[in-house]
């Protein structure tokens, strides 16, 4: 250190000091109160978010499947949340997180990837749309809480991707995220296979849904899946299944 000065120097000497400058370093003597206060209430506390979504590609296309509780902390917010969302019309994405920023998110990539489509005159390729959405998220470092199930069908055929808040990626057969995602493996560990059908697919993702409304309190209600599928003349195709439980019946609790 310089002789004659201090080695250390508290907080509200450098603030003193720093009063005149262009900066304002009010914050920091906000921040430097609340993380040394003992009081809990103004205290920053993140709410748990709980959420169950899978994905997994069969022969010939792609299935995703979301559960549809909207929590906020110990509060169930929205029982009827729908959690997978429209990239293109051949991509669509389960989201997991905070609601405002998956929402928000996937909006913002399906406009980007709407004018791409409407300039290239060219169906929207899968990977696109994972580039734009990991970089987005990598961004932020983060601090956009958006926990992505990715899939799709374009000319490489079905597509899987998981794209995590930090921005990193994973393409596998089969996915799960979401505070209910142990569960949920636990089905596709036991039950998936290379070459399932259409039916076997859906079946086992809205199982794997259904276990992680069992075995999860953030999750719950009913259990949505949406096909995304290449037909023999080449026509990709979505099937909707709103509000379908495992079970095949539409009652949910």
């Amino acid at each position: 250190g310089i002789p004659g000065t201090p080695s250390t120097m508290s907080l509200e000497n450098v603030l003193a000091d720093c009063s005149a400058a262009s900066f304002d370093f009010s914050l920091a003597a906000r921040n430097a109160k609340v993380a040394g206060s003992s009081t809990d209430a103004i205290k920053h506390r993140f709410l748990k978010t709980g959420t169950t979504i899978v994905g997994l590609v069969y022969d010939g296309g792609v299935v995703l499947a979301a559960d549809t509780r909207s929590t906020e902390g110990h509060i169930v917010a929205d029982k009827n949340c729908r959690k997978i969302h429209y990239i293109a019309d051949n991509i669509y994405c389960c989201g997991a997180g905070t609601a405002a920023d998956t929402e928000f998110t996937t909006e913002m990539i399906a406009s980007s990837l709407k004018l791409h489509a409407l300039r290239t005159g060219r169906l929207t390729r899968v990977v696109s749309a994972m580039t734009l959405l990991k970089r987005h998220l990598y961004k932020y470092q983060g601090h956009v809480g958006a926990a992505l199930i990715l899939g799709g069908v374009d000319h490489e055929g079905a597509k899987l991707y998981s794209i995590w808040p930090h921005g990193s990626v994973d393409e596998l057969p089969y996915l799960t995220m979401g505070s209910g995602s142990l569960a949920a493996m636990a089905e596709f560990e036991s039950r998936w296979t290379q070459g399932m059908t259409k039916d076997e697919a859906v079946a086992l993702a809205a199982d794997a849904i259904d276990a992680g409304i069992l075995n999860d309190m953030g999750s719950g209600s009913f259990v949505d899946v949406l096909v995304i599928e290449r037909g023999t003349d080449g026509e990709v195709t979505v099937d909707d299944r709103r509000n379908m439980r495992a079970t095949g019946t539409d009652s949910g609790k």
